[in-house]
């Protein structure tokens, strides 16, 4: 990827965080895409790439890091928020729409596995939005059997930290697989995959990657129901979940559980045959997958304008 094909570029959440990302821009006024990234990744990791594609397709592209990311503000570090972050996706959608290059008209959301989850999220309650991609989104983060122990963890953390103490962190996945809840197919082929995933970007050293998050991460994890909003997400917006046929990762069957409650008539189940959770927009066939994504958001687009 060529550096000329993006400027950085930073905008301010409602509480004051700097959201920090890569806008690929397009001569407008044009579509732009809200491009959210995977579980604790940095928008250096395999997105440029898919932006680049889109960008030579005629859309603008804002691929960010994550607020507590990168090179994103916010304290704690490494502390993924599902619903605080769908709430910046809001504030971002906003900068967005307020370039001289984009259409707000036709602002577009996509995102993949934790990602594609807070752009589900964000859609919910933000209407502006005229299509959404979910590529792998997951659904489940405390394992039943992990709940006692590791509830009792984030209480002992809790604590510590009002006796003045630093925050606990720990990374994502270790060597097994494994984490403490049991999220994102710990234990199993999926949580290998992650963890493997985590190692390579912090041997690529990307800038700002930190393969580590907060205890207190799993206790916003907890909390959220990503599947429960969904429901509110309106009729009128066009919605494609994109499959992976062989997800370790998130499971198939949730994902295809949480399309089916989709609301809108508008709506597209797309099976990737053949793709885990990690190699869905890669290698062979994601050219195909792509043409099947820029046909869905031509589509929406074209139904919105008659």
């Amino acid at each position: 990827m060529g550096s000329s094909a993006y400027e950085e570029v930073e905008c301010t959440t409602i509480d004051g965080i700097a959201i920090r990302g890569w806008l690929f821009a397009v001569p407008g006024p044009a579509p732009a895409i809200v491009m959210s990234h995977g579980f604790n990744c940095v928008k250096e990791m395999t997105l440029p790439d898919v932006a680049e594609w889109f960008q030579r397709r005629g859309y603008n592209v804002l691929l960010y890091d994550a607020r507590s990311v990168g090179a994103s503000g916010g304290v704690p570090r490494n502390q993924p928020d599902l619903l605080q972050m769908a709430e910046d996706v809001s504030d971002i959608v906003t900068f967005v729409s307020n370039l001289k290059c984009v259409d707000p008209q036709r602002i577009l959301l996509w995102g993949m596995s934790f990602g594609g989850t807070v752009s589900g999220c964000a859609a919910a309650v933000d209407h502006r939005p005229r299509a959404l991609i979910m590529v792998c989104p997951l659904f489940s983060f405390v394992r039943p059997d992990r709940r006692r122990a590791t509830f009792a963890r984030l209480i002992q953390d809790r604590v510590s930290q009002l006796g003045g103490n630093e925050p606990l962190s720990l990374p994502p996945f270790n060597s097994n697989g494994e984490n403490l809840a049991g999220f994102g197919g710990a234990g199993g082929p999926g949580g290998l995959e992650a963890y493997n995933l985590m190692r390579a970007a912090a041997g690529r050293g990307h800038p700002g990657f930190r393969d580590r998050i907060t205890f207190q991460t799993f206790y916003k994890l907890a909390l959220a129901r990503p599947r429960e909003l969904l429901d509110m997400i309106d009729e009128r917006m066009a919605v494609m979940v994109v499959v992976p046929e062989l997800d370790d990762i998130s499971s198939p069957e949730e994902q295809r559980a949480a399309f089916e409650k989709l609301s809108t008539p508008r709506k597209r189940l797309h099976i990737a045959r053949g793709k885990g959770h990690l190699s869905v927009v890669t290698g062979e066939g994601s050219e195909e997958l792509l043409e099947a994504m820029d046909d869905f958001f031509r589509e929406a687009l074209r139904d919105d304008a008659g």
